[in-house]
């Protein structure tokens, strides 16, 4: 009894990111966008801890995998879609709000294609959805405190971020560390540096300038898939 308790432990996790998602969901669609953003990131910590967990309790599974796939769909994608759709529609009217349900569409085919591929453990192709949720909370954020940039901005932003995620051409470094050595995680260090200045700079919008300085780490030919 106490291993099975022990081995759903981090599908329990995975469960309230998906919950967090949800939740995160119906605070848009009330316009209280500071506590949808805040949900979805308690949703990323979930995502990470859950496999975290995963390893240090040896709880690995089938149904783990698929839970964490569908969990990261609601939590990382329709969350920050449907967030995106309710802050622009106060801003434009017509139907150009629905160009955010890109954001879900394409974290869909995302996900699809991470869970066949067996090559992405220490890169990915492609941005992974957790990213794509980080840097709309930073959006969020951004137009509350600067205001908003206008549709044209926000489209080529919806649709650039939406297109990198399925883009198997494009190879992103993975955030894991294996080990702490310097030489051998530079970038990632380098991220986590931009990222405590970026938040201590700009407060949360600075999320969406860690991911684009994220995106530009893995650009340097180095990192280009061979």
């Amino acid at each position: 009894m106490l291993k099975r308790i022990i081995s759903n432990i981090p599908n329990t996790i995975t469960c309230l990111s998906l919950v967090c998602g949800a939740l995160a969901i119906i605070a848009s669609f009330e316009e209280n966008f500071q506590w949808a953003c805040a949900l979805i990131g308690i949703a990323a910590l979930c995502d990470f801890l859950d496999g975290a967990l995963a390893r240090l309790l040896h709880a690995y599974s089938n149904l783990g995998k698929q839970l964490d796939s569908l969990s990261d769909l609601v939590s990382f994608g329709v969350a920050p879609g449907l967030l995106m759709f309710n802050v622009m529609s106060i801003y434009t009217g017509g139907c150009l709000p629905l160009i955010a349900l890109l954001i879900p569409v394409f974290g869909e085919i995302r996900l699809a294609k991470f869970n066949i591929d067996d090559r992405q453990t220490t890169y990915f192709l492609g941005m992974p959805i957790p990213a794509n949720a980080i840097f709309w909370i930073g959006a969020c954020s951004f137009i509350s405190t600067y205001g908003y940039p206008g549709d044209a901005v926000m489209v080529a932003a919806i649709v650039i971020i939406s297109l990198l995620m399925v883009l198997t051409r494009f190879k992103m470094f993975s955030l894991k560390f294996k080990n702490f050595r310097l030489k051998e995680n530079m970038r990632r260090y380098a991220v986590l540096l931009g990222a405590v200045l970026f938040v201590a700079f700009f407060g949360v919008a600075g999320f969406s300038l860690s991911i684009i300085f994220y995106i530009l780490l893995s650009l340097l030919p180095e990192q280009r898939e061979a």
